[in-house]
C-alpha cells in the first residue's frame, strides 16, 4: 500500500482551516467588522500559541500597524485579549474561545451605542416640536406635531424595550431562555 503523502494532508488541512477563516471574516461585516479584522479574529482563534503582532503580520501579511489596530478593536470588543509568558517582552494577544461571551459583549456594545443616540434624537426632536407647538399660530401645524410627537413616544418606548432587551444579551440571562449548545 502506497504511503500517504504528508504534505498534501498539510495541505489540505491548511485550506479547510483558510476556507473557514474567510468565513468568520465574511461573518463578522454582520458585526460592522472589517473583513481583515475578521480574518485576524480567526487566525487568532485557530493559533495553538499565543501570538505577537509580527506573528500575526507574517500569518496575515499585513502592517504591522494594521495588526495594533485590528487587535485593540478586538479587544474592544472582549474578542481577544493580551497574555503574558514568561521570557517573551513582546505583547502576546489570544482570542476569546467563548462565542457566547464574545457575541453578548459584541452585540450589546454595538446595539447599545446605537439605541442611546437613538433616544437621545427622539428626545431631541420632542423637545424642538414641543418649542414649535408653543410658538406656532398654525392649528393645522399644531395638529401635525402632536401626532409626531406620539410617534416619537411611541419610539421612545420601543427604545427603552430594546435597552432592557440589551442588558438581558449582556448580563447573560439571555442563556435562562436560549441556553448555550454544549455538544
Amino acid at each position: 500500500m502506497p504511503e500517504k503523502n504528508i504534505t498534501t494532508d498539510w495541505d489540505k488541512y491548511d485550506e479547510t482551516i483558510e476556507k473557514f477563516i474567510q468565513v468568520i471574516a465574511k461573518n463578522m461585516n454582520l458585526y460592522g467588522i472589517t473583513s481583515s479584522v475578521g480574518r485576524l479574529y480567526g487566525v487568532l482563534y485557530f493559533a495553538d500559541q499565543p501570538m505577537t503582532l509580527d506573528d500575526m503580520r507574517d500569518a496575515l501579511e499585513m502592517s504591522k500597524t494594521s495588526m495594533s489596530t485590528g487587535v485593540r478593536a478586538l479587544s474592544d470588543m472582549k474578542m481577544v485579549e493580551s497574555t503574558f509568558k514568561k521570557g517573551i517582552r513582546k505583547d502576546l494577544y489570544k482570542s476569546e474561545e467563548d462565542w457566547y461571551k464574545s457575541f453578548t459583549s459584541l452585540f450589546g456594545n454595538r446595539w447599545r451605542q446605537h439605541t442611546e443616540t437613538n433616544i437621545e434624537e427622539a428626545d431631541e426632536a420632542i423637545a424642538e416640536l414641543e418649542e414649535i407647538i408653543q410658538s406656532t399660530e398654525d392649528a393645522e401645524l399644531k395638529e401635525k406635531i402632536q401626532d409626531d410627537i406620539e410617534r416619537l413616544r411611541y419610539a421612545q418606548n420601543y427604545y427603552e424595550w430594546l435597552m432592557k432587551f440589551i442588558q438581558v444579551i449582556e448580563s447573560g440571562k439571555i442563556f435562562d431562555y436560549i441556553p448555550k449548545n454544549n455538544k
